[in-house]
């Protein structure tokens, strides 16, 4: 059911974005805009005209890597795995229509067709994680109907690398929760290979390692006796986390690499379009070299392209968007921010203990009999301690406007605490079921469609669960209007 409705949302997406693209003139922006080489044909100008609305802003980077490889500086900022599938895509199953459309236009279809499929796959598994973590399958499966209609859904839609890496990253958290190591580590490591915040999640092999070290730990003092028996433990175990942790960051590390090569070797002869050279003299892009100039991040001891990047071309960095014209854009990522401080807020107050011994302490034999469902279980602590890292890196050290698709691409919790939140606030939603518990479940399933319910009823709600339901909403439509239009959005 949350799979149909997911694919009628995108449908849905689709539909408003094109209607909005024609009735709403786009706004001028001062963003990455090449021109269209070969010059489009009239079913180029048709596919444009339905789904042009999809080819903003970073978007234009992916299509343009896709296409030409990474021929400015700049570019290197996106990682290659999306751009790659693209190509892909648009060369493979999409090679009979190049009779019929440019390659660009092929590109901007593999994204609409390639982000619909890793968006409804990202939902199941959102649904499966959320019911192998929360214990509980009518929140689980309340959160991915959540999902369909993310606050960052036009990222998902749009031709921006997020829905891959959210299936990724979603299902490698799934993989880790059944026990899978070596599948969580893969998907973990392509989802680096998708977008640089992939490094964030080494954290949760590190916390799961040391977290099976401690309980052993605490089983019995006999073979902790054993010196040697200890040193062979922590030897593998560190082992393991180097292992894990290296495969992670290998992606990151093997583009950064790359990048070198390509700018900071020797010159290479390039075929550049003129009029891509023109734009680079224009805006100030910084092309491939070819008479053995080098960029200044090249002589760096550690020359990593992707900080460079950042720090130059969009100033990113420790406090530098607490402007006082950047107010408009805390206002942007003021619900997120909020609704990420709340759930931490709430994990933290239900389980104080588990927090302060950082889950690694052996639950007591009269706690194991009593298991606890739902977002404040206690399997859902480094979860949350992974939103918060998110939550402060992006708020202080990033523009702050992203938030919100950088946590709904990220973390399961943004919509764990809103379905905990709606459930909570209006129960008459599970009225039967409810008392249907068994082993592992906290109800088999909802009355209905939940989601339909709520917005058939949402004037009768409660206040949480109408500002819950209603920034959701929101997000989702305003995000369609103003992305879809050239205008500034989260």
């Amino acid at each position: 059911e949350a799979r149909g409705h997911l694919l009628s949302s995108g449908s849905l997406s689709s539909s408003f974005q094109a209607a909005f693209d024609l009735l709403i003139p786009d706004h001028t922006a001062d963003a990455f805009s090449p021109p269209r080489l070969p010059e489009p044909g009239a079913c180029d100008l048709l596919l444009e005209w339905l789904l042009g609305g999809l080819a903003h802003w970073d978007a234009e980077h992916f299509l343009f890597i896709a296409q030409w490889g990474y021929l400015y500086e700049h570019n290197c900022a996106f990682f290659p795995l999306y751009p790659l599938s693209l190509r892909a895509v648009a060369d493979g199953a999409l090679w009979p229509l190049q009779q019929l459309l440019r390659l660009r236009s092929r590109l901007l279809l593999s994204a609409v067709l390639l982000n619909s499929l890793f968006s409804v796959l990202a939902a199941a598994a959102l649904y499966k994680l959320g019911c192998a973590v929360l214990r509980c399958q009518k929140t689980a499966f309340l959160a991915a109907l959540l999902f369909c209609i993310s606050p960052a859904n036009v990222f998902l839609t749009a031709a921006y690398s997020e829905s891959m890496f959210t299936v990724l990253t979603f299902s490698a958290m799934w993989q880790l929760e059944k026990g899978q190591s070596w599948l969580s580590v893969l998907l973990f490591t392509l989802a680096t290979g998708v977008r640089a915040n992939g490094l964030v999640n080494a954290g949760f092999f590190l916390y799961s390692h040391s977290k099976s070290f401690a309980l052993q730990l605490q089983v019995g003092s006999g073979w902790v006796r054993k010196l040697s028996l200890l040193e062979r433990q922590i030897l593998g175990v560190a082992s393991s986390v180097l292992l894990t942790c290296a495969g992670i960051c290998l992606p990151f590390a093997l583009f950064q690499y790359y990048a070198y090569v390509r700018f900071c070797g020797p010159g290479q002869e390039l075929a550049v379009p003129e009029l891509l050279q023109h734009l680079a003299l224009d805006k100030g892009y910084r092309l491939v070299p070819p008479n053995g100039v080098k960029p200044p991040w090249c002589s760096q001891r550690f020359p990593v392209v992707y900080s460079y990047i950042q720090d130059v071309y969009w100033n990113v960095g420790f406090l530098r968007y607490f402007e006082l014209r950047q107010i408009p854009n805390f206002l942007l990522a003021l619900p997120v921010t909020f609704l990420g401080l709340w759930a931490t807020w709430t994990f933290i107050v239900t389980n104080p203990r588990h927090c302060l011994t950082l889950g690694l302490e052996r639950r007591k034999k009269e706690q194991e009999g009593k298991p606890r469902f739902g977002f404040c279980c206690p399997t859902v602590f480094v979860y949350v301690v992974h939103a918060t890292a998110l939550l402060v890196l992006g708020f202080f050290c990033m523009h702050v406007q992203v938030l919100t698709r950088f946590l709904g691409s990220s973390s399961p919790v943004l919509y764990w605490f809103s379905a905990h939140l709606l459930q909570q606030h209006e129960g008459w939603l599970w009225k039967e079921g409810a008392d249907r518990q068994s082993s592992g479940s906290c109800g088999k399933g909802p009355v209905g469609h939940p989601l339909l319910r709520l917005l058939l009823n949402y004037r009768s709600m409660t206040p949480i669960a109408q500002c819950v339901l209603g920034y959701f909403v929101s997000y989702w439509l305003l995000g369609l209007v103003l992305h879809c239009n050239c205008l500034p959005w989260t």
